[in-house]
């Protein structure tokens, strides 16, 4: 019996794998009934004290049968395998539920963000086309503008000298021009400003005057008056007419053409939408030195672009 389980000590030790030193393991077993009645058998005064039962005794032997069972398990460590496998199975679970977790907690968050960018965009694209809608309505309510009369209330016409002492004949003329503007839209008004207007004949430019910008609200009309002027603006001989009558301005026909661009402004919406309307004028008049102080109709006499 020693013998044997000296050998399966031998072979415990040969076939455990080098690890680190552990504590030993001891397996307690209950006897079975024919160790008991071995026992009882021994331990009785009429047995014959020659056979020592004791020599085996069931102590002895659960160690040999737990030895001998627990060197089987470490011949075959499919078992010990198998168990870590589980423990280690049920710990990635726990992990995975935890990943799981927090998985579902991100792709909460990503659906807030993306319902929120879906809510800006949806915002941005119904603002669009409302303001086009705006945009496009205002459009259709261009301003009506009508060029009245030009009364030329004074004309000299006189020798001089340029800037660079040169001397030529120099023109002063005064005069004023009304014109009518009108806003026909509902929903806004217009502010309104313009170029210079100005007095040319052919090329050269013999007067100017700039108009005060205003406002216009709604649905509105008025009448304004701007003054065209030109002072000592020398000719260098380019007005013929002039030239040959000099001592008789009376018949004087000088003609003239007067040219600006209106420039009107809506804002619809502060500044993120608005129109502009621009009109550019051209009014053809004739300078008579016998209608001074006379209004020149222009009702008809001008085009607008």
């Amino acid at each position: 019996m020693h013998a044997k389980t000296d050998s399966e000590g031998t072979s415990i030790d040969a076939s455990w794998p080098p690890r680190s030193p552990r504590r030993p393991v001891y397996y307690v077993q209950s006897p079975s009934n024919h160790d008991v009645e071995k026992m009882s058998y021994g331990s009785s005064p009429t047995a014959s004290p020659t056979h020592h039962y004791y020599h085996c005794s069931p102590i002895h032997h659960s160690r040999e049968s737990s030895t001998s069972r627990f060197s089987a398990s470490l011949k075959n460590p499919r078992g010990l395998s198998a168990w870590k496998h589980v423990q280690l199975g049920r710990g990635d679970g726990d992990d995975d539920d935890d990943d799981d977790e927090m998985d579902g907690r991100d792709g909460s968050r990503a659906d807030k963000v993306r319902l929120y960018l879906c809510l800006v965009f949806l915002f941005f694209v119904l603002f669009t086309v409302f303001s086009l809608i705006l945009w496009g309505a205002s459009r259709s309510y261009k301003p009506k503008i009508l060029v009245k009369h030009i009364v030329f209330e004074n004309f000299h016409y006189q020798a001089g000298n340029d800037v660079s002492g040169m001397p030529t004949d120099m023109i002063s003329l005064n005069s004023t021009v009304q014109i009518s503007y009108r806003n026909p839209a509902t929903f806004y008004a217009v502010h309104v400003t313009s170029t210079p207007w100005e007095l040319h004949y052919f090329q050269l430019k013999i007067a100017s005057g700039q108009m005060k910008k205003f406002t216009q609200s709604r649905k509105s009309q008025r009448s304004l008056v701007t003054i065209v002027r030109g002072s000592q603006v020398p000719l260098y001989g380019v007005i013929p007419a002039l030239v040959n009558s000099r001592e008789h301005l009376n018949a004087v026909a000088v003609p003239l053409n007067l040219t600006f661009v209106m420039r009107s402004r809506a804002y619809i919406l502060g500044r993120l939408v608005k129109t502009k309307f621009y009109r550019r004028i051209r009014c053809s008049v004739t300078l008579r030195g016998n209608k001074l102080g006379k209004p020149h109709n222009l009702t008809n006499s001008c085009t607008y672009e």
